[in-house]
């Protein structure tokens, strides 16, 4: 990925930009809002609807290409893809939904949602990998704002559905085909490489902390505002003032780079790199020559090492540190965990293998209830499904943040692998869904809540992990394998599963033949299995993420040794 000379901005305002681009993530999260529209107008069975939700799942996850065009592409060339899929993929679906285009053929559909929901991949690919390595240190407290913010989406667009769109499936339709890339296309520009800072500092700590407040504050806000809305019949002008506070708080995060503007730090005491502008290219240079050595912007020992240099003689010191890469690329060492991996490398260990089923069982059990959520809720008696929609996007903004904050302190305080989490929440989803599967009075919002942040957590624990053990050289490509654990739980768990077992029941219920009629299902026998099965699954996910945990405690005492992250491939010089 190109990276910026010394002397650029610092990362904040790209991080700012970059959460704008989360929230366009979030598209694919949209699906409850306008299904039951693909079910009342087009038709559809409960079968077919969940395979629209694969589809969903499938378009979102599906980023292969993404993580190989990242090290090769601009980051704003990466949106500028994703915004155009996001344009024609949706544009179909509106068409059919809005009975413009009348009898399109259910597998032109299904492909249009794919195309629709990889633009996320491409949105997620492009500011994950530029900003992780903008944060090289901060690599959890960044992976969990990011996907806090995508989780949270889910909200934001719900709010503009109750309170701009009318609650109207075509509208929010035209919406996500125009609005979503509009909004991509404005603010591509500031999503770029930057030199991060050398080392701890203690600004740049309370700056994560404003954004992680920010976040939260918007989260209730969200939260509150749609629950008021779907409860009171607000007026027009009290919606749309809703819609603008929640636009100045999805600014809030801008306030870091205008302070740092208006109030610049000294460089030397905020520890960012001051080198000339030659010198910093030839490092670079090589660096991109070397396979088993950390590139520069992210080590954590190599960029405080380069902030204490004296203006004379950092030619030599920079040569010593090639020379000293260009021997790690003689030696032809296997990469040890924590060293930079190339996928071909990673792909062939355990620990990657463990990983991707420990994710895969936490998200793909979890998407199957996101999927079906507006379907759960009908068969448990809950009309108005948005409340639980806003409700469980709070409640995976909660995780995600969480997560990514939780298993930092851990993991810099005590040296505890960020996987013990995911153990621990899969634990919880057992409980969850043996809550969901009982049925029992006031039990669905409790359970939705607790899936929420447990679902949540899977994505900002999963994210750094990856990047600890793997390194950033092809973390691109090693996180969007990772996320295929999403599309091939949907279609496992709510496609094949899920959606059979609902529409067996509602047939049973209504004495129809399952193969030609649609109808609904009530009661609590409609995902009674389906919940049992994902308890069962998560059980067994518990015990990989324990076994993993176990396995991998020794790399995190190697990287973590002191309280900050040190590169292990800086001791073999």
């Amino acid at each position: 990925m190109p990276v910026l000379k010394a002397g650029s901005r610092p990362p904040w305002v790209g991080l700012g930009a970059a959460l704008w681009v989360q929230i366009a993530v979030g598209n694919t999260q949209n699906f409850p809002l306008y299904s039951h529209s693909l079910k009342s107008v087009l038709g559809f069975s409960q079968q077919q609807l969940t395979m629209l939700g694969v589809a969903n799942d499938i378009g979102e996850n599906f980023g292969l290409l993404p993580g190989v065009f990242c090290n090769k592409l601009p980051p704003w060339v990466m949106l500028s893809i994703g915004a155009w899929f996001c344009f024609l993929g949706y544009g179909v679906v509106w068409l059919a939904v809005s009975q413009t285009v009348q009898s399109l053929p259910y597998w032109l559909l299904w492909l249009a949602l794919c195309v629709a929901t990889n633009s996320s991949a491409w949105f997620s690919t492009a500011v994950l990998v530029t900003n992780m390595r903008n944060f090289p240190l901060s690599r959890g407290t960044v992976a969990g704002i990011l996907k806090g913010y995508s989780g949270i989406s889910a909200a934001v667009y719900t709010e503009i559905y109750s309170s701009l769109l009318q609650n109207s499936s075509s509208k929010l339709l035209l919406f996500l085909t125009l609005g979503v890339p509009l909004v991509c296309f404005a603010i591509m520009y500031f999503v770029r490489p930057c030199l991060p800072a050398a080392g701890d500092d203690s600004a740049e700590h309370g700056h994560f902390l404003f954004v992680q407040a920010a976040s939260v504050v918007l989260g209730i806000y969200l939260l509150t505002t749609t629950i008021l809305t779907n409860v009171l019949n607000l007026s027009a002008p009290i919606s749309y003032t809703f819609v603008a506070i929640m636009v100045l708080l999805l600014m809030a995060p801008f306030a870091i780079p205008v302070k740092m503007t208006v109030y610049p730090a000294n460089p030397k005491k905020s520890g960012t790199l001051d080198l000339p502008v030659g010198s910093l290219d030839r490092l670079i240079a090589g660096e991109a020559n070397s396979d088993k050595t950390e590139p520069l912007l992210t080590s954590s020992s190599s960029a405080t090492q380069l902030g204490s240099l004296n203006e004379n003689d950092d030619a030599s010191d920079i040569d010593t540190l090639i020379a000293e890469g260009e021997g790690a690329v003689k030696r032809k060492r296997r990469p040890r965990r924590g060293d930079d991996f190339k996928f071909s490398e990673a792909v062939v260990k355990a620990d990657f293998w463990l990983l991707f089923l420990v994710y895969f069982i936490g998200v793909g059990s979890g998407v199957t209830v996101l999927n079906n959520l507006a379907q759960i809720g009908i068969a448990q008696g809950v009309n108005d499904t948005t409340i639980l929609l806003s409700l469980f996007s709070f409640c995976n903004f909660v995780g995600r943040l969480g997560g990514g904050a939780v298993s930092e302190h851990f993991v810099r305080s005590k040296t505890i692998p960020r996987t013990i989490w995911m153990t621990c929440t899969q634990l919880f989803m057992i409980i969850t869904y043996l809550l969901f599967a009982s049925a029992l009075s006031g039990t669905l919002y409790v359970a939705i809540a607790l899936l929420g942040i447990c679902y949540g957590a899977q994505f900002s624990i999963m994210i750094p992990t990856a990047s600890e053990l793997f390194g950033l050289k092809d973390f691109g490509i090693i996180y969007n394998f990772m996320v295929i654990g999403n599309p091939l739980g949907a279609f496992l768990f709510s496609g094949l599963l899920a959606g059979y077992v609902y529409d067996k029941e509602a047939a049973k219920q209504q004495g129809l033949d399952l193969l030609k009629e649609s109808a609904s299902c009530l009661g609590p026998n409609c995902f009674g299995l389906t919940f049992l099965v994902l308890a069962g699954v998560c059980g067994l996910g518990s015990v990989l993420s324990l076994i993993l945990t176990i396995r991998i405690k020794p790399v995190y005492q190697m990287l973590y040794a002191g309280g900050s992250f040190r590169h292990p491939q800086n001791s073999h010089h």
